[in-house]
């Protein structure tokens, strides 16, 4: 950030930073309660006196409904804060009518299942259907029935909509934010990303530094890799031995399912066991024979070349899933990078001038895998701490935020339900079959049994290529591939996938397109220019000497690959769908500060261009 020239300061009242569930059901809460049943204010503003109090919320993408995804959630905030909610008049939304668990075996044995695995496939074979095996019931814990199938894209959407024609919010979409304002701990607002720069942040001809947004109170809702919480973790540190080790990549995309099909609207099915035993899969069906798909790719998945993009293919080939699915077309594709700490990832929720809430503010219950209702609740707990110290003229402290956000917070089922959740993953630190059991030990338990194990920084976790693959692949024939890659400017993880037994993608144009052609179809990527690139490397030498570069294996889009020229791997905005999966996917540490990795994720405009996701 270049201070050379002064900046623009503007006051509101409160900015928000991040537009998704947790800012929709923060604004809605509050937009609703800043008017009388009379018509009059309840509250005032400072910077605009004799108008209600001034709100602005700052979204990085160029639409509030860019590059999100398909969830399937109990809603019961959703639900309270609509009471009277038609979800047919939201596009892609429905009731959960039909919910099933299966566990899918190996159909090319390709997969690094454990022993137990392989005997469940053995036990379970007489009872399977194409590969499948469904669950005879799902576990309480687990089960979303009665719930709401919806496209966050399309929920945002009509939230947006909802809360701008009150006239008591302003969204601004495509305003990056750069940072918080900080004095001492105190937050006093933002500022926005420089805009007229060159790609390395130098100024150019039409430089304009970034306003600064001061405000009494900035809300955070930018989720797990916004550069305002994360500025805010690494400025304040963590409560007590808190950290946010535990991470997973959504990889998904939306389907036009073929004539025939016979999974009905409401139909959810969660898979476990393939393409390997750390993977999950989702498909949910909506109106209109349309079904949002993909699978989660987690960080305890130790694999220095892993890719989401052809996992999931190869989970769409799987027979039981293949059979429904062949003939449909791909509508729209993306990533995202889920928060899996939960309440062990949890922040410092407010201070003086500031609060968080959202997925990054520890709110996901990684035990039922549900984030979207939890983070929406969230926001509703602050709207209505917030409306209680505006009416009675309260300052927004640290003191104050705590004895009504906080307390709200505590006192709510997502608070409770997060703390039987707390520790039901901590096994799979250790292994698939540990974590496994670890989830059941704590579902059935109610979180008084569990499976222990310690978070560890990714960049511990990752082995090197020839650690992973040494019962497989001989070190020196992955040396000799990984040369052939470099030289002919090839992924390293598709060519060791099919040495190691993973038949090629056939691709058909239509459902199983190559990577690029997925960043073509559907989810556009555009970044706009006058911003600096948002992928940084914190210490150029470290990528250097980097044998792994997980970073360009796992890259969502393919955004960051080798350079020819040795040195740290380049970056291509054009290609980022603003996943953050880069973040976790390091093995070197960043060298001022080892809970991070080498790896910055900055703020940046752009990003996926699709509602449907």
């Amino acid at each position: 950030m270049s201070d050379e020239m002064p900046r623009v300061e503007m006051e509101t009242d409160i900015v928000c930073v991040g537009f998704g569930p947790a800012a929709g059901g923060f604004l809605t809460t509050l937009t609703r309660g800043l008017m009388n049943d009379d018509g009059t204010f309840a509250a005032e503003s400072k910077v605009m006196p004799g108008m209600p109090p001034q709100v602005i919320c700052y979204e990085r993408a160029d639409d509030i409904g860019f590059g999100v995804s398909g969830v399937v959630t109990k809603g019961r905030s959703i639900r309270a804060t609509f009471p009277d909610l038609d979800l047919s008049q939201i596009p892609m939304a429905c009731e959960v009518r039909e919910e099933k668990v299966l566990f899918l075996t190996d159909p090319v044995g390709a997969s690094r299942r454990p022993g137990l695995f392989r005997l469940a496939d053995k036990i379970l074979g007489g009872f399977m259907k194409d590969g499948a095996y469904e669950l005879p019931y799902i576990p309480k814990f687990l089960e979303k029935h009665p719930g709401m199938l919806f496209s966050i894209g399309q929920l945002n959407q009509w939230v947006g909509a909802n809360l701008m024609g009150t006239g008591l919010a302003q969204i601004w979409p495509s305003s990056p934010v750069a940072e918080p304002l900080v004095e001492g701990t105190a937050v006093k607002g933002v500022r926005m990303a420089d805009q007229g720069v060159d790609k390395d942040g130098t100024p150019n001809a039409g430089y304009m530094p970034g306003m600064d947004m001061k405000a009494a109170l900035t809300v955070v809702a930018d989720g797990p890799v916004g550069p305002v919480g994360r500025e805010l973790n690494r400025r304040l540190g963590m409560p007590g031995d808190n950290c946010q080790r535990e991470w997973a990549v959504g990889m998904k995309c939306v389907v036009e399912l073929p004539e025939g099909c016979d999974w009905q609207p409401g139909t959810v099915l969660h898979t476990i066991g393939y393409p390997e035993p750390e993977i999950f899969g989702f498909l949910y069906v909506y109106p209109g024979n349309v079904a949002s798909l993909g699978i989660f790719v987690p960080s305890w998945f130790d694999n220095p070349v892993r890719t989401a993009y052809r996992y999931m293919q190869h989970w769409m080939l799987h027979p039981y899933l293949w059979k429904r699915l062949q003939g449909g077309t791909l509508r729209s594709w993306g990533a995202k990078s889920l928060n899996e700490s939960g309440k062990h990832g949890e922040p410092i929720l407010c201070g003086d001038g500031f609060a968080r809430i959202g997925e990054g503010s520890g709110s996901t219950n990684v035990l039922t895998g549900s984030g979207v209702d939890e983070a929406w609740a969230t926001g509703v707990q602050l709207g209505e701490a917030v409306l209680e110290l505006l009416k009675s003229g309260r300052a927004f402290t640290k003191e104050n935020l705590e004895n009504t956000y906080v307390s709200r917070r505590r006192a709510s089922w997502v608070e409770k339900e997060a703390e039987v959740a707390k520790k039901s993953r901590d096994g799979f630190t250790r292994s698939v079959l540990s974590g496994f059991l670890g989830m059941g030990l704590t579902g059935l338990t109610n979180g008084l049994l569990n499976m222990p194990g310690k978070a560890l920084r990714p960049q511990e976790r990752i082995p090197s290529v020839e650690d992973y693959y040494r019962d497989v692949i001989p070190a020196g024939e992955i040396a000799a591939i990984r040369a052939d890659c470099a030289k002919q400017g090839k992924s390293l993880h598709d060519a060791l996938m099919d040495r190691a037994g993973w038949p090629e993608i056939p691709l058909d144009g239509q459902l199983l397109v190559s990577h690029q052609d997925a960043l073509l179809m559907g989810g556009k990527v555009q970044a706009n220019p006058g911003y600096a690139d948002h992928v940084r490397f914190a210490d150029p030498a470290r990528c250097a000497t980097c044998r792994e570069q997980v970073c360009i294996e796992a890259c969502s889009g393919q955004a960051i690959y080798t350079n020819p020229d040795g040195g740290a791997p380049l970056f291509d905005r054009e290609k980022c769908v603003h996943c953050g999966a880069c973040l976790w996917n390091c093995s070197k540490s960043d060298p001022n500060d080892p809970e991070r990795t080498n790896v910055q994720f900055r703020a940046g405009s752009g990003g996926l261009h699709s509602v449907e996701n």
